[in-house]
């Protein structure tokens, strides 16, 4: 018999209001005011999506997206292009598992599904995920008692990268009142750069007294604690993101302007525990340089979502990536001479890469590589990308990172509270 999957009561611990956690339901989907297409899991994305519909090609190049006349390869298959070449190896997601791939060659990690939103350990010897798993809740509806709800509980994870182990769950959002069942969010793990602290968004370990917000597990006593960073009008946050000392963390504080998303590059001193603005409004998905001096991050509007370059200390623009309008969730080479990024054509997600040459700031941008075609990734899940340290070029690794300066005063743009 069909049990029927009923709406979830607003609450305090659903801040968004948009029911059981679901394959195609968002966190913020009360805020993006867009209809997002139903055969995706959206990340915690409050912009215009760059997601074709009815066949449209974003970019019109053709170089390795796949049009609305190619079908997308099966969930256990991702397609190569014997041209793909770059320095270690990018781990990303499809079909509910997580796939790492060295150069021309792609493996599947994991094999038991649900698996969204993979990160490299900063050793390379692990990757941290999602993985979601079925189950029934049981909670209030708003019109009286309880009633049973189907569930998607995700778990934190982490799995050996050679795939020696099977994976080990080292949380869960599971949550329990009572005789009440229900679930928190758990998503987008990172872990800091001396191993100790696991960064993410979530509500846990009790949704609901919480909303989605920015949140460190101790890796050595397991416990988890709240960031204390401001959030707007209960939108919660999204994309942490290490520097490479791990003295500083990106994150996204997502806002609203009138009914589109307002996402904000927000920059935490772990030293200090205060958080202030770096970016304008409309930035998100952050990614460090490996000295530590500028940031790729996704820069939306009203044609979609495109990658650019900013500089880590004012948050301001220097360089623009792409112009499609169908690129976003830039990973950068851990060399300093490359971005790999997401890009959508027609309906299929894939990954990209450009090749940073010259000096910078002043790079020489070279066309896209495709690296993968007609894959159909994962598009809530950004790539991350590991290369070994003999394989790094001279003097290059973690330095440190620039003192933060005020966005607000550098950059007019930037909103001024923290």
């Amino acid at each position: 018999m069909t049990r029927e999957v009923r709406a979830r009561p607003p609450r305090a611990g659903d801040p968004y209001g948009v029911g059981p956690i679901s394959t195609w339901v968002a966190p913020v989907l009360s805020i993006v005011g867009l209809l997002l297409i139903a055969f995706v899991t959206v990340n915690l994305f409050n912009y215009d999506l760059p997601f074709g519909i009815g066949g449209t090609n974003h970019g019109g190049t053709g170089n390795g997206g796949a049009g609305p006349d190619l079908t997308p390869a099966p969930s256990n298959v991702v397609i190569v292009p014997k041209e793909a070449a770059f320095k270690g190896s990018i781990v990303y997601a499809k079909g509910g598992n997580v796939w790492i791939q060295t150069g021309d060659q792609a493996r599947q990690l994991t094999t038991d599904g649900g698996a969204s939103m993979p990160s490299w350990s900063p050793d390379g010897q692990s990757i941290y995920y999602i993985r979601t798993r079925p189950d029934r809740g049981f909670w209030p509806t708003p019109h009286g008692g309880p009633s049973h709800y189907d569930l998607l509980v995700p778990d934190l994870m982490r799995i050996p990268a050679d795939g020696s182990a099977a994976p080990t769950r080292l949380m869960t959002g599971g949550f329990t009142k009572g005789q009440l069942k229900y679930s928190a969010w758990i998503r987008e793990p990172v872990l800091s750069p001396d191993g100790s602290t696991i960064a993410m968004v979530t509500d846990a370990p009790n949704p609901d007294n919480s909303n989605v917000v920015l949140q460190f597990y101790d890796t050595r006593t397991k416990k988890l604690r709240r960031a204390g960073v401001r959030e707007t009008a209960n939108l919660g946050h999204q994309d942490p993101e290490w520097s490479p000392d791990g003295r500083y963390l990106l994150y996204v504080q997502n806002g609203r302007d009138g009914m589109r998303g307002a996402p904000q590059i927000m920059r935490y001193d772990t030293t200090t525990k205060t958080a202030r603005p770096l970016s304008p409004t409309g930035y998100l998905a952050p990614s460090y340089s490996p000295d530590g001096r500028y940031i790729a991050a996704t820069r939306t509007s009203n044609l979609g979502t495109d990658v650019a370059i900013l500089d880590s200390s004012t948050g301001s623009e220097i360089s623009r990536i792409t112009n499609d309008g169908a690129s976003w969730g830039p990973a950068w080479s851990p060399a300093g001479d490359a971005i790999a990024f997401l890009h959508i054509e027609g309906q299929t997600v894939d990954l990209r890469l450009v090749k940073l040459q010259g000096t910078a700031p002043s790079w020489t941008v070279s066309d896209a590589i495709p690296l993968t075609e007609v894959s159909d990734l994962d598009p809530a899940s950004r790539p991350d990308w590991f290369i070994p340290s003999d394989q790094l070029p001279a003097g290059q690794g973690p330095s440190a990172t620039p003192a933060p300066s005020s966005p607000a005063a550098s950059s007019p743009a930037a909103s001024s509270s923290p």
